[in-house]
């Protein structure tokens, strides 16, 4: 069965709410023997195909991240690269793979975040955020240096905000130390450490080069 094939399967069984779905089928199964239930689920088409199909959405929705963000960058490069640039390295896959970021060309260097922000606590992806805003701030180029991501408010709302550095980076102590060591100990929240690199990485909303105006 196709993945076309099988979502279809699933979004039947699904119908328009799985709660709902789930409990009609406990409420019909209560009685049933083993013939009765063969029964029930031919008519339904709960079968060995069905279950594999589910199976296989399973393990593709598992990807579907690394998918987004490979397809996503892929796709924006024909609106992203200006005339005379031409691409040198990309990192498709999860983390950068060796290279420093997830693309760099003859004339800019960049990190993607293909995150739809809710606004609510994203912690985990303003952590995400800042490492790669703070990657590109320090790299020692003349190239042009952007991060795309997918509307720029509430990005640059957690940029501008007074998170504290020690949360942000509870995780990156190389990162947090490297901060203190060559800024010191007036750079203690998330819009201290942007106000001195604003003006030297972009932050691009992606959303009209990936179909999400």
């Amino acid at each position: 069965m196709s993945i076309e094939s099988a979502i279809e399967a699933i979004r039947k069984f699904h119908g328009d709410s799985l709660t709902e779905s789930l409990s009609r089928l406990e409420e019909d199964i209560i009685g049933a023997s083993a013939a009765d239930s063969l029964e029930y689920c031919f008519e339904r088409k709960i079968d060995d195909d069905f279950v594999a199909s589910a199976l296989a959405v399973k393990k593709v929705a598992g990807e579907i991240n690394i998918i987004i963000h490979a397809s996503g960058i892929l796709h924006s490069l024909k609106d992203i690269l200006k005339k005379g640039e031409v691409v040198q390295s990309v990192s498709l896959g999860a983390g950068n793979t060796g290279r420093k970021f997830d693309l760099e060309t003859n004339l800019q260097v960049a990190e993607f975040k293909f995150i739809d922000w809710k606004g609510g606590a994203e912690s985990i992806r303003q952590n995400g955020l800042f490492k790669d805003f703070y990657q590109l701030a320090e790299y020692d180029t003349k190239k042009a240096k952007n991060l795309y991501v997918v509307g720029t408010h509430y990005p640059l709302k957690f940029l501008n905000g007074g998170r504290a550095l020690t949360s942000v980076l509870s995780k990156q102590p190389a990162i947090y130390k490297g901060i203190s060591d060559k800024y010191g100990s007036t750079i203690k929240v998330v819009r201290d450490y942007y106000e001195i690199h604003k003006g030297s990485v972009g932050v691009i909303d992606i959303s009209p080069y990936i179909g999400r105006v």
